[in-house]
């Protein structure tokens, strides 16, 4: 089963160009709560904290006691310090609004028992869904244990690194991974492990975008400072080993594996302030403020380590893409991707 795609093309309001740019600074304000970051011995680079190399199985609380780390490669270009948590909740926000309010768009039913967060992040989707289901017991896991100490009795939380083999005894009703762009290396295998640990009848989704900036009508053309920065980034990440953009080759994957009843979503998510349409311009100014705040988290690891950027070189690049992302000329959007899809009952 799968729905038409909608059209990508945003209306335009002509009142958006009237100031040629955007009134927001580069130093936007935090739209959500700071999260407490974790003692474990995180990595720092041009001043942001990174997750620490280290690689084990257990509970958030196993590793506050146990010290039996194993040496690892770094396998997450963005950092998890207080700024990107924020900036990850505001973009949940985002996906929230663009979803029209929904937490997932597969039809898992009133009464999930068992689901599974992949990439858990902050934690704010696994403590929002165990809150509309109290009945449900939510495992959310993640490279480092950045989530808040005090969450519903439902919840709980796992270091873990979702390309080992899963050890989970019981299978999910429900399995849901978003925002993995960029940190994984085998994606159809962890299309295979989720399809094992998922109940016959159960449902999977996943949600992630296509890195690449693109325009209908505006300003934006090859070979502008934006684009440079997103084909130096593909290729750095690329380069590392890992896929920078999921988005578009996630219902091949899902197919691949076994799931049956596929549904893919293309959801265009503007920049700016420059759509017409009300709520898709709030949407424009949130994902405004995220990359403003974010350039700096997304950037600097991958353009220093990996494409021999100096840090000084990073910093006048991204003074550049500041000026075009808050420009409503350029009518900046990207794509992001929703494919559920259910495993087979027989």
């Amino acid at each position: 089963m799968a729905d038409p795609l909608p059209s990508d093309v945003i209306e335009l309001d002509p009142e958006a160009l009237d100031g040629q740019e955007s009134a927001l600074g580069d130093d936007s304000q935090s739209y959500t709560t700071s999260l407490k970051s974790s003692i474990l011995e995180y990595k720092y680079e041009n001043g942001r904290r990174y997750h620490a190399e280290f690689k084990d199985k257990g509970t958030l609380a196993a590793h506050f006691v146990l010290r039996l780390l194993t040496p690892m490669p770094q396998a997450y270009y963005l950092p998890n310090d207080e700024r990107e948590l924020d900036r990850l909740d505001l973009y949940h926000h985002i996906v929230l609004l663009r979803c029209d309010g929904n937490l997932h768009l597969a039809p898992i039913g009133k009464s999930p028992q068992r689901i599974l967060d992949i990439g858990a992040g902050t934690g704010i989707w696994a403590i929002e869904m165990a809150e509309m289901n109290p009945s449900a017991e939510i495992i959310g896991n993640d490279l480092s244990p950045v989530q808040p100490a005090f969450v519903p009795p439902n919840v709980k939380f796992e270091i873990d690194d979702v390309e080992d083999d899963w050890l989970h005894s019981t299978p999910f009703d429900y399995i849901h991974c978003r925002f993995m762009a960029g940190s994984l290396k085998n994606w159809p295998r962890l299309m295979q492990q989720a399809f094992q640990h998922t109940k016959p009848g159960g449902w999977v989704e996943f949600q992630d975008f296509e890195m690449r900036f693109y325009t209908h009508g505006g300003d934006f053309a090859p070979g502008s400072p934006l684009d440079r920065w997103c084909d130096e980034l593909i290729a750095g990440i690329t380069g590392a080993g890992f896929d920078p953009e999921p988005g578009a080759k996630l219902k091949g994957w899902v197919e691949d594996a076994g799931f049956a009843n596929v549904t893919h979503r293309l959801l265009p998510i503007p920049t700016g302030t420059w759509p017409k349409d009300k709520k898709l311009k709030e949407i424009g100014v949130f994902d405004l403020v995220q990359f403003l705040e974010g350039l700096e988290a997304i950037s600097l690891r991958t353009l220093t380590q990996l494409r021999g950027w100096t840090a000084e070189e990073v910093q006048v690049l991204l003074a550049k893409l500041r000026e075009e992302l808050k420009n409503p000329r350029m009518r900046l959007q990207h794509n992001m991707h929703v494919v559920y899809a259910q495993k087979p009952l027989h």
